[in-house]
């Protein structure tokens, strides 16, 4: 007996269908990047950074180079989980960012010296969310419920 025959699916009339085998992913959403200011949280000179949004990230990650600059320490440890499934030990800080005019004390991941990205905490922070067809950040609309 084989494995079961791949399922299809069709995404709406007159369109392809993909197939739902054992190997399907779910398509990431298009890419891009935002312009941030990122200091210490006691304040200092912002350096701007071209960072890419992902909202699979729950925290911002930054060089690690770059937040020792700022002089921003780390404050905690902890392991994780990455998205391909390996277990390693995350150092986090804490980091001033800046867009737009706004600015935001958020959780910052000390990373390699390639990785620039805005996570899920620091959009949440500026009360952003993502607009996958324009492929930019526009504000959330929050529904308040009364107290």
């Amino acid at each position: 007996m084989g494995l079961p025959r791949p399922r299809r699916l069709t995404l709406w009339p007159g369109n392809d269908s993909i197939s739902l085998g054992n190997d399907f992913q779910e398509p990431a959403m298009g890419t891009f990047s935002v312009l941030i200011g990122v200091s210490h949280p006691k304040g200092g000179d912002l350096e701007q950074v071209l960072a890419q949004v992902d909202t699979r990230a729950a925290h911002s990650v930054m060089p690690a180079s770059l937040l020792e600059g700022l002089g921003i320490s780390p404050a905690i440890q902890r392991p994780v989980r990455l998205a391909e499934g390996r277990r390693v030990m995350q150092v986090s800080g804490l980091g001033r960012f800046s867009y737009r005019g706004e600015e935001w004390i958020c959780p910052v991941v000390f990373g390699p010296e390639d990785q620039y990205l805005m996570g899920a905490t620091t959009l949440e922070a500026f009360a952003l969310v993502v607009d996958p067809n324009g492929k930019e950040l526009i504000p959330a609309r929050y529904v308040a419920r009364p107290f």
